[in-house]
């Protein structure tokens, strides 16, 4: 028992996988967008009888959206770093302090009771 030895491991219940250079679940984003924007070009070109360019432009923000939202908010980004960011852009300071709308509390005659 005494050569017993204890190491660190990198067990699964640690790791969320990685597939396709894309930690976790986020690959599947992309292979969905990937197959809907070639279904959507197939639809326009095979049933609307679009020009095959038109079609892929119209098909390409299918994929690209998804694709930029993995590869820009979730690729080697902490947890909640994209919901933390949305947050940001739209409600800036959130709960915290805005420093701008707080009186200074030294400025002479601004934090005067009025006199009665």
């Amino acid at each position: 028992m005494a050569d017993l030895r204890i190491t660190d491991t990198n067990s699964a219940n640690d790791s969320r996988g990685r597939a396709f250079g894309l930690e976790g679940n986020d690959f599947i984003y992309v292979l969905v967008a990937l197959v809907a924007a070639m279904g959507f070009h197939l639809v326009c070109t095979a049933v609307l009888h679009f020009h095959v360019f038109s079609a892929l432009v119209l098909a390409m923000p299918v994929f690209a959206v998804p694709a930029a939202w993995v590869v820009l908010l979730r690729h080697g980004k902490p947890a909640g770093y994209a919901g933390d960011w949305f947050e940001n852009l739209v409600s800036r300071e959130g709960w915290s302090l805005a420093h701008g709308a707080q009186p200074e509390p030294f400025r002479e005659g601004q934090n005067e009771q009025p006199s009665t």
